[in-house]
């Protein structure tokens, strides 16, 4: 998970969407259909394939003022001059202030990174680890289905923060949340609690279920 370039402070081309929350090193497949954004998809590809993602809130009608790069490592055109693209999540930025709204936005952006420690953070997690397998547990138990627990889970602990934030489902401002803390420590224990939440809530629902079987 790199980012090629020295520069604190560039231009970005930006791409707001609804309720969605990129996180550094996960793949993010995206149909390219709107006009504006097909104009941005190919003058992307003449240059360094990197384009900034945003949640754009549905209520509002604006975007975050944080978000995650997203560089396109594969594409397919489509017919209409429609487009396939496949991107992965770079480094996180935050957006100084826009330089352009039309045909599509373009920020000024600086890159942001969490703050350094010295802590111990695999204590952290392994907690979220075993929260993580109770409740793939208990999901299977509750659906009565075979739910492999995934293998390909990170085990550095930053990207494990990422990894477990966009695992994350319906709850795209809590992803938004976790995606601008900028301390590793506090990005964990934040999952930490939300996963003993979901364990016991999953576990008080199997144990009713034990009841009435």
């Amino acid at each position: 998970m790199t980012f090629s370039s020295s520069i604190a402070v560039r231009e970005l081309p930006l791409f707001p969407l609804p309720n969605l929350v990129l996180f550094p090193g996960r793949h993010l497949p995206l149909h390219i259909f709107e006009f504006r954004y097909r104009i941005m998809m190919n003058t992307i590809l003449q240059s360094d394939r990197r384009f900034g993602v945003l949640m754009l809130d549905p209520a509002t009608g604006q975007p975050s003022p944080v978000g995650c790069c997203a560089e396109i490592i594969h594409y397919q055109r489509l017919a209409d001059d429609r487009m396939k693209i496949l991107t992965i999540g770079q480094q996180r930025f935050r957006v100084l202030n826009y330089v352009r709204q039309k045909p599509y936005r373009v920020g000024l952006v600086e890159w942001i990174e969490d703050n350094p420690t010295e802590e111990d953070l695999y204590p952290l997690s392994t907690e979220l680890e075993r929260l993580l397998r109770d409740v793939v547990r208990l999901s299977a138990k509750l659906t009565s289905q075979e739910i492999e627990f995934p293998e390909n889970i990170p085990e550095l602990p930053l990207e494990l923060s990422y990894w477990v934030a966009s695992n994350l489902y319906g709850v795209a401002d809590e992803q938004q949340s976790l995606l601008e803390i900028q301390d590793t420590t506090e990005r964990l224990e934040r999952e930490v609690d939300i996963l003993t939440t979901t364990r016991n809530h999953l576990a008080a629902r199997a144990a009713l279920k034990d009841v009435l079987e």
